[in-house]
């Protein structure tokens, strides 16, 4: 089965910073995710290169916009490896493949009747290369998003119909009340609709950074269309050989609530116009905030990616992120939290547990996993739990879904604690106690080491450093997701782990 999944394209006016690294990780955990359940996943992210703000960024920096995003688009690309994602292809908007797509698609838009010239005559932020509607407009006449003054901008260009796709679109969000996620985005869509809309200008003249518009070639198309179309317009050729246009579309997109308007408005009113399907699912992500205020470049109270990674490794980042900010909602974020979420939860709770569980059957049972069943105390508290994360994932439910998880983690750590494995293997010494003792212990650490199995398959898609390495040592490579049901699991010789999550990480040899 076909699985698509998208961040946003990043706009490459600078270098990235944890936001972009905060999208890019939530759609990383469902590709790898679906990976798990056997789907034919492809993995999107990018740079979106086009635009009146890449031009003036280039102009006072006194280079071309080429230049410019030749130099920047890189950096966004090496984020990828270092946040450990696992996208399949990283599409550039500058790519001639994208605009020859773009071109196409927008040409058929207009054959279909849903493209006229006009004047058009409004408030437009250079930051967000947007006209804003007068309920999108902050007090003294400023952009909500950057704070920065609006100009008042007139143009003739070439206009898309979005008037018309009112009712169309009201249906959609009737008919599919789960298709943006959390409601409070869809609401805050739907009431944009709702309040009536307005024909948007599709191309802009006197720009000469973007696709050209191929009826008109004094302009060019509105960045935001040319954007937005890298979703369909990568599938043609982003697998080498393949199209994939019909296999893995519509996707499911992972975006910022800054750009909630043109995903959920504008996206799907000009797939519809072009005769395509719909996204299959909207995830809409909150803030990162720093000091209570969101985190941007044009502010400068940016955390960099790299710098944590460098310091705590990427799943701690990973973990992080969709840990302490509920998807969906905003959320402050900062070197400090990361360091106890570390120390708390990562080592302490998950890395401890696989520890002390490996240790005991390489102390007490020569590294051989004994084969009896597992404690069916435990085995109730797991079961289902696959199916349910699976269904968390698949509604968008990001933080649900790793909460519920955690809670199994949690379970197995006061397991330890009440079953005392060490006080049973004294016992078992005693020949009076020894069978009874001995037994005991054989299902505590069968059920420990097997939950801690099922633990680890179902992290991976948030920690797939720590769990590859945590199932190697088990002998349990195997990542499908039919893997995170307990008992499972074979039982055999169990290797050393080290340390998953060491309190001592260093920096260029400095303790952390």
């Amino acid at each position: 089965m076909g699985y698509s999944v998208t961040t946003p394209i990043f706009y490459v006016n600078a270098a990235p910073h944890l936001g972009h690294a905060y999208s890019t990780i939530v759609a990383d955990v469902l590709a790898r995710h679906h990976r798990q359940r056997g789907d034919d996943v492809f993995f999107l992210t990018g740079t979106d290169e086009h635009g009146e703000p890449v031009a003036n960024v280039a102009a006072e920096q006194g280079v071309t916009p080429q230049e410019l995003v030749d130099r920047n688009a890189p950096k966004f690309e090496a984020m990828g490896p270092v946040l450990e994602a696992s996208n399949d292809f990283f599409i550039r908007t500058s790519d001639d493949r994208h605009k020859a797509a773009v071109q196409e698609i927008l040409s058929r838009v207009k054959d279909n009747g849903h493209v006229y010239e006009g004047d058009y005559e409004g408030w437009y932020c250079p930051k967000c290369a947007d006209f804003k509607t007068e309920s999108e407009i902050g007090e003294n006449n400023t952009c909500p998003i950057h704070g920065i003054e609006l100009t008042r901008e007139k143009e003739r260009n070439w206009f898309f119909r979005l008037s018309a796709f009112q009712q169309p679109l009201e249906q959609l969000f009737a008919d599919r009340p789960d298709w943006v996620v959390p409601a409070a985005r869809r609401n805050e869509a739907l009431t944009f609709i709702t309040g009536g809309l307005q024909d948007v200008s599709l191309s802009r003249n006197g720009i000469t950074w973007g696709v050209p518009v191929p009826w008109d070639l004094e302009h060019v198309f509105y960045v935001w269309w040319d954007a937005l179309l890298n979703y369909v317009s990568a599938l043609r050729f982003g697998r080498e050989g393949e199209d994939l246009s019909q296999s893995h579309w519509p996707a499911v997109h992972v975006i910022g609530k800054d750009i909630l308007k043109f995903h959920t408005i504008y996206w799907p009113a000009l797939l519809m116009a072009a005769g395509l399907e719909v996204p299959k699912k909207v995830l809409v992500g909150g803030f990162l905030l720093v000091d209570g205020a969101k985190m941007s470049k044009s502010k400068g109270n940016v955390l960099d990616p790299f710098a944590a990674i460098e310091q705590y490794g990427a799943d701690a980042v990973r973990f992080y992120l969709l840990r302490e900010v509920s998807f969906g909602q905003d959320g402050s974020v900062s070197m400090e939290g990361l360091k106890l979420r570390y120390e708390t939860e990562l080592a302490n709770d998950f890395g401890n547990l696989a520890s002390r569980s490996i240790a005991m059957v390489r102390r007490y049972r020569e590294g051989r996993l004994p084969d009896v069943a597992v404690d069916p105390r435990i085995a109730d508290v797991f079961a289902g739990l696959g199916d349910a994360v699976a269904a968390q994932l698949d509604d968008g439910q990001i933080s649900p879904a790793l909460e519920a998880i955690w809670e199994r983690v949690r379970r197995l750590n006061r397991y330890v604690e009440e079953q005392a494995p060490w006080a049973l293997a004294k016992a078992a010494k005693d020949p009076e106690q020894a069978e009874v003792a001995g037994a005991q212990l054989d299902q505590v650490l069968r059920t420990l080491v097997e939950g801690v199995r099922a633990l680890g398959v179902l992290l991976h898609p948030w920690l797939p450093l720590s769990t590859n390495q945590l199932l190697v040592a088990l002998g349990a490579p195997d990542l499908a997701w039919e893997g995170s049901e307990l008992g499972r699991g074979t039982t055999g010789e169990i290797g050393e782990l080290p340390q998953l999550f060491p309190k001592d990480r260093t920096v260029d040899g400095a303790a952390a």
